[in-house]
């Protein structure tokens, strides 16, 4: 076996990764994450971006659903900025995609905290 991926989510899914691991050659690779953001996080996180599209000037500017993403995943993972090839700055490595849900939910902190200074009003979505 090259790859495999297993989410952990019962005790026979530890057991096969545990024999899996007994399998391998040395010198296998092996990577632990923590679970990754929730759908439920990822609607939030997409209403309440939108409610700031709707309702923040940002120096003079509207920016998308999608900018404010970048803008908060920026602020929160304190991302790296390099000019851009034909002008303009671009962000590097970041993806909410690849979020934990501790992270997701450090991002769906900064966003509310931003909102909150900046008198955004959310339809409310909260957590289950």
């Amino acid at each position: 076996m090259s790859r495999a991926f297993v989410t952990i989510r019962t005790e026979a899914d530890r057991e096969k990764v545990i024999r899996w691991a007994r399998g391998v050659p040395v010198g296998t690779r092996t990577e632990w994450n923590s679970p990754r953001r929730s759908l439920e996080q990822n609607k939030i996180m997409w209403a309440r971006l939108g409610e700031i599209a709707r309702q923040v000037d940002w120096y003079g500017d509207k920016l998308t659903d999608e900018d404010w993403k970048d803008v908060f995943s920026a602020s929160l993972k304190k991302a790296r900025i390099v000019p851009g090839i034909d002008g303009g700055f671009v962000q590097l490595g970041l993806h909410t995609s690849e979020l934990s849900k501790e992270e997701m939910s450090n991002l769906l902190d900064l966003i509310d905290a931003f909102a909150a200074e900046h008198g955004v009003t959310f339809k409310e979505t909260e957590l289950a």
